[in-house]
């Protein structure tokens, strides 16, 4: 932080400011002034010198991450070894809340992003207050929960209301203390490609667990079943530490593992590695899905109350369309310039009709939904469904909408401003439904 104060004084004298920084790189110090002079740019976004330095800083850090990214293990393996006890111990059959669920099941994503922002913050050494802030917000969060859910207990509530609400903070939370983890990492005000870069990146990050799960869940079998061979019976208490204690080992290093905490979003490295694999798999899925969207769009008329008759259907349309959106998400380039010409007029077409199918056949859901709702009134898991396709829809709509009226010239820019702010729409509704449904139903 000991660059801030000259570079605010130096906000409009670019020869001062590029002296400060031959003075710091003079000084092996480059380092810290760009990490000063990346927080001084989130203050002011709308400074026009400090936004060149900043994309100056950018490219500069993306072009030499490969060769200088050091991995800090001396925190992330303690953090993670204490994340997985904390798993364990919580992964109890006996520690039901209200009967219902396990409380890992309901905070275990509130609890990894706590170590997650702790390691991201230590290890950058930046923006502690507002970590701080953003931990203490999703502790709230987790006692809110824990005080406002046995509201919905009978009597004078339907008996069912507080397992739903339970099963939908179940899975919300995770997309709360995903925001709020982004929130730590970029502040409340930032570009839109920055934003989206972090979308891309929490792409990578959901991959990397998977596979981490997967090989957790053959490590574990392989153990079980070399033990069952010699007749062993495996301790409850161990198995919950192979089970729950290995899934918490997980998100910290799947974070780890793709995410460079030195440099911003924008910065990190998506033209090698497991980026550049999932940018390449959503864009291959992207005609496959095209082709099973055009079949179901052409099969509804011939079974067209379905959705309004049968709940489950509806809850596979929502599913697809949150699948839409990260593949959508996922195809979408960080750059134009990472691809050719020809090959950005192709993804661009398959993205827009991609998306006018999707609005199409999330429209008929929603209108299925609000069918139901008519007919037997408004419930948690409805009015949670409504908006959700809501802004889905928004979303697409918007997106298409855009694409149109900017043209080619700039629909990479559309894309990432669409989606960024969808982002800010998924963590706005997340909170609305945490805090009101205890309070509407």
């Amino acid at each position: 932080m000991k660059y801030i104060p000259d570079i605010r004084a130096a906000h409009n004298a670019p020869q001062q400011l590029e002296q400060l920084y031959q003075t710091a790189s003079g000084e092996n110090q480059a380092g810290e002034f760009a990490a000063d002079l990346m927080a001084c740019h989130d203050e002011s976004p709308d400074n026009v010198l400090y936004a060149a330095w900043y994309y100056r800083l950018q490219q500069a850090a993306q072009q030499d991450q490969g060769d200088r990214r050091s991995i800090n293990w001396k925190l992330a393996i303690p953090l993670s070894i204490l994340t997985g006890l904390i798993f364990w111990l919580l992964f109890d059959e006996s520690l039901l809340f209200l009967d219902h669920l396990p409380y890992l099941f309901l905070f275990w994503s509130l609890i990894a992003a706590l170590f997650v922002i702790g390691f991201l913050t230590f290890t950058a050494k930046k923006h502690y207050r507002r970590s701080v802030l953003i931990g203490v917000g999703l502790v709230v969060a987790g006692v809110y929960v824990l005080l406002l859910a046995p509201r919905l207990l009978p009597p004078g509530h339907d008996p069912q209301y507080y397992k739903h609400y339970l099963d939908l903070m179940a899975l919300h939370l995770p997309l709360l203390a995903w925001g709020g983890t982004g929130i730590s990492i970029m502040g409340l005000r930032t570009p839109a490609e920055n934003r989206f870069a972090f979308l891309r990146k929490s792409i990578e990050v959901f991959v990397t667990a998977g596979v981490y799960l997967i090989a957790g869940m053959v490590f574990a079998g392989i153990t079980m079943g070399l033990f069952a061979a010699l007749s062993i019976s495996i301790p409850e208490a161990i198995a919950r530490l192979i089970s729950a204690g290995g899934f918490g080992l997980i998100p910290l290093l799947a974070v780890v593992s793709v995410y460079d905490p030195l440099v911003s979003p924008m910065a990190q490295e998506f033209k090698a590695g497991l980026g550049k694999i999932v940018a390449t798999m959503m864009r291959l899925l992207l005609p496959l899905t095209l082709l099973v969207l055009v079949i179901y769009v052409l099969m509804i008329p011939f079974n067209f109350m379905a959705p309004f008759e049968n709940r489950d259907v509806l809850i596979i349309y929502n599913v697809m369309l949150f699948a839409v959106m990260g593949l959508l998400i996922g195809a979408t380039p960080v750059r134009a310039d990472d691809l050719s010409p020809r090959y950005q007029i192709a993804l661009r077409s398959g993205i827009l009709a991609v998306a006018t199918l999707a609005v199409l056949v999330s429209l008929y859901a929603l209108s299925a939904t609000v069918y139901r709702t008519a007919l037997g009134g408004i419930t948690i898991n409805r009015l949670t469904i409504i908006g959700w396709d809501s802004i889905n829809i928004g979303i697409l709509v918007l997106l298409v909408y855009k694409q149109f009226r900017h043209g080619r010239k700039v629909w990479v820019d559309s894309l990432q401003s669409v989606f960024s702010t969808g982002a800010i729409g998924y963590v706005v509704w997340t909170i609305f439904l945490i805090l009101a449904i205890p309070w509407l139903f």
